[in-house]
C-alpha cells in the first residue's frame, strides 16, 4: 500500500498547514510564560480538543491493534480516561493553577521539597525514553513502512526531525491552534473510517457474523488470560490517575488555560 500522487498532495497540504500555523503563531511568544504556557490564555474548548489529541499518539497504533486481534474490552484504557478526567479538572487543576508553576517537578518542589522535584525529573525522563517516546517511534515507523514503503529507520527518523521542528519552532499557542485543527481531522477522519469500514463488512450484522461471540463483551471473567474485569477497572484507573492528573504531558495544557473554570471545562469537554 504506496500513496500515490494525490496522497502525497493531500498530506502535504496537511502538514504545510500545521507548520504553518505552528509558526505563525511561534513570532508571538516573546517570554517563557507566552512560549510553555500560551501566556495562561487558552479558551476551555482548546483545552479539551488539546487534550484529546495529545492523548492520540502513535501508540494508538497498538491499542487499535489490540482491539482488532481481542475485541473492544481493550476500550477500558480509553472508558476509564473519562473518569480520570473529571478528577483532573475537579480535584488536581485547583491546586496545579493556585501555586503558578509550569511543570510537575517544580510542583513537588513547591509542595514537599527540592529532592521531589529532582526524582520526578529523573523518573519521568526514563520513563519517557524507555516508553512513551520509543514506542511511539516504533509505532509510527510501521505505520509509515508500510504506506510510505520507507525502512524502519528512515520512517523514524524522519518522526523524529518534524516532532521536533514542530515542538522548537511553534511554542505552547501555536501547537495549541494545531491540535485544535488536529482534534476535528481526528473525529471526522475516524468518522469516516466507520461509516466505510461497516460499509466493507455488511454492516453491524455483517461484523457480527465476522467476529468471535465475545468479541463486543467489554468486561471478560475474572480468570480472563489478558483482560479480566478486575484488571480493567481498577487496573486502569492507578493507570490512568498517574497519567492524566501527573504526567507533565498532559496537566501542561491544563496550566495553560485563562482561569480554573476555563481548565475545569476542557477537561470535562476532553471526557
Amino acid at each position: 500500500m504506496i500513496f500515490n500522487s494525490t496522497d502525497l498532495i493531500i498530506l502535504s497540504g496537511y502538514l504545510a498547514l500545521v507548520f504553518g500555523l505552528v509558526i505563525y503563531y511561534s513570532r508571538k511568544a516573546s517570554n517563557i510564560t507566552q512560549y510553555f504556557l500560551a501566556d495562561r490564555s487558552i479558551p476551555w474548548f482548546a483545552i479539551g480538543a488539546a487534550l484529546f489529541a495529545t492523548d492520540i499518539s502513535c501508540a494508538h497504533v497498538g491499542l487499535a491493534s489490540t482491539g482488532f486481534s481481542s475485541g473492544l474490552a481493550v476500550s477500558n484504557f480509553v472508558l476509564s480516561a473519562c473518569v480520570v478526567l473529571v478528577i483532573l479538572g475537579w480535584l488536581f487543576t485547583p491546586f496545579y493553577l493556585k501555586t503558578g508553576v509550569f511543570t510537575m517537578p517544580e510542583f513537588l518542589e513547591k509542595r514537599y521539597n527540592e529532592k521531589c522535584r529532582w526524582y520526578l525529573s529523573t523518573v519521568s525522563i526514563a520513563a519517557y525514553i524507555l516508553t512513551k517516546v520509543s514506542v511511539t517511534l516504533l509505532a509510527g515507523g510501521i505505520v509509515l513502512k508500510h504506506v510510505m514503503g520507507w525502512d524502519i529507520y528512515t520512517s523514524a527518523l524522519v518522526l523524529v526531525l518534524t516532532t521536533g521542528i514542530y515542538t522548537l519552532l511553534g511554542g505552547s499557542r501555536g501547537i495549541f491552534m494545531a491540535q485544535v485543527m488536529q482534534a476535528i481531522f481526528l473525529i471526522i477522519g475516524s468518522g469516516l473510517l466507520v461509516y466505510y469500514g461497516m460499509d466493507e463488512v455488511g454492516g453491524v450484522a455483517g461484523l457480527k457474523a465476522k467476529v468471535p461471540v465475545d468479541y463486543f463483551q467489554i468486561f471478560k471473567p475474572m480468570n480472563h488470560p489478558e483482560f479480566p474485569w478486575t484488571g480493567m477497572v481498577f487496573g486502569t484507573l492507578i493507570l490512568g490517575i498517574w497519567y492524566w492528573t501527573t504526567d507533565q504531558y498532559i496537566v501542561q495544557i491544563t496550566l495553560s488555560a485563562k482561569n480554573i473554570n476555563h481548565a475545569r471545562s476542557g477537561t470535562f469537554f476532553a471526557a
